[in-house]
């Protein structure tokens, strides 16, 4: 099927040139992006996470401070 496209001038050259690279065409270059966006869209969003609980207080485990993710999701990983 044909279609038309419009994309940023620059983009268009790095993908032009990624396909040259790659000794392939524009168009499997562009294929291959769709189909892994699209895989990537249709997986399923992760599960309800659970946030540690001390069972001593009812709060969050000591030393958790909401406020700085980082250091949640790195506690979250060690369960």
């Amino acid at each position: 099927m044909r279609t038309t496209i419009r994309l940023p001038d620059r983009l268009l050259d790095r993908a032009r040139k990624r396909a040259a690279e790659e000794n392939r065409t524009l168009t499997s270059l562009i294929e291959e992006g769709l189909v892994r966006v699209l895989a990537e869209a249709d997986r399923k969003p992760p599960g309800r996470v659970e946030l540690p609980v001390s069972k001593a207080t009812g709060g969050v485990l000591p030393g958790v401070d909401l406020n700085r993710t980082g250091e949640l999701e790195e506690v979250m990983s060690r369960r």
